[in-house]
């Protein structure tokens, strides 16, 4: 006997990955993954390639590990997903002491941080808007004649 399979928290089109224990402070981290948010994968991975950031490269790291779980553990389409959410959070602080004149010291603390990302696989929607019918265009067209006789 073994426990009953727990339901998936993600639906189905949706795939995620966390990034722990990353040197820097959940702020500065933040900063780097609005950049990404809502974009399409392709055009996320490029800006984190090309971001002058240090911390970016780990946050690509978690983008790529999130692709692969997409691809390979519930079979989306690459190029289908979108950065739906990307959330910072807190994780441990190191506490260290800095020294001061007259034999005095200063508290250091060095912040880890963690990431997730959700992705999610939209489909592109290539509808055009409905050009607009003859009685609208006519209704516009008697309203500028109108406004033009009143002036």
């Amino acid at each position: 006997m073994s426990k009953p399979e727990r339901p998936r928290r993600w639906a189905d089109n949706e795939a995620m990955a966390k990034g722990r224990m990353i040197r820097t402070s959940p702020r500065k981290l933040n900063l780097v993954a609005q950049l990404i948010r809502g974009k399409k994968v392709a055009v996320a991975l490029s800006d984190l390639t090309f971001s002058e950031k240090r911390i970016a490269g780990e946050v690509k790291k978690v983008l790529q590990a999130a692709i692969a779980n997409a691809e390979n553990n519930h079979g989306l389409d690459v190029d289908e997903l979108v950065v739906a959410e990307a959330w910072t959070g807190k994780s441990m602080v190191m506490k260290r002491f800095h020294p001061r004149g007259r034999g005095k010291s200063a508290p250091v603390q060095k912040f880890f941080s963690e990431v997730t990302i959700l992705l999610r696989a939209e489909e592109v929607k290539t509808e055009e808007r409905p050009k607009p019918t003859l009685r609208r265009r006519e209704r516009r067209e008697a309203k500028h004649a109108e406004m033009r006789g009143q002036a």
